[in-house]
């Protein structure tokens, strides 16, 4: 599965919002706009408008991730996830596991103590040793990778895998996957020296 940076940042707001808030739950646009663009617990911190969120949501409906739920008697349209724990899902977490893949979606690469920390209003870790654990475990399923270890830092941090191929290739070599727009920026300069240089192939006959 893979998801951009703001859809990313969706699934984790739906995902924490329905288990700290669930009287609150589904949510209206206003709402997930307000959750996504939140300064606590969100790394980064972004200033979406409500039309990129929608945009967004659009993308995710049709991808059978996300549904709307129609607004009756004047009300406002309310939106769910379909991401994991659903009757006919692949994806299925135990509450541990949940907690994790949420706080990965909403703040990038963490280590286990940082997991163990700000997990705390989703699920209940004893030690690191079980955010550990529970990391090895969702790595055999291929959805985190442990990160090499940062110079001076004693713990690795991990990183889901519900990103591109291209970012998941980054984050095997080590590198912090990049911001939407940073990545597309890359993949059209690549693109145009491609084609300056098949210009230069066909100017010397090549």
């Amino acid at each position: 599965m893979e998801l951009n940076q703001i859809e990313q940042r969706i699934i984790g707001v739906l995902l924490e919002k329905e288990i700290t808030t669930p009287d609150q739950y589904p949510l209206s646009l206003n709402s997930l706009t307000t959750g996504c663009n939140q300064k606590s617990n969100r790394e980064p911190v972004l200033e979406l408008s409500e039309a990129e969120v929608l945009d967004a949501i659009d993308g995710l409906i049709a991808k059978r991730i996300v549904v709307r739920d129609e607004a009756v008697s004047g009300r406002v349209d309310k939106y769910r996830h379909r991401f994991c724990n659903t009757e006919f899902g692949d994806l299925q977490f135990s509450e541990q596991q949940l907690a994790i893949v949420c706080v990965l979606l909403l703040r990038g690469p963490q280590t286990p103590g940082e997991l163990r920390s700000r997990t705390n209003r989703l699920a209940n870790f004893a030690q690191v040793s079980e955010v550990e654990q529970v990391l090895q475990d969702l790595q055999q399923q291929s959805l985190t990778q442990q990160l090499p270890r940062q110079p001076g830092k004693r713990e690795s941090r991990y990183q889901h895998l519900f990103i591109s191929s291209t970012e998941a290739e980054l984050v095997s070599a080590g590198a912090e996957p990049l911001a939407e727009s940073d990545l597309n920026s890359l993949l059209e300069e690549v693109q145009q020296l491609k084609q300056e240089l098949a210009k230069i192939k066909q100017h010397l006959g090549l």
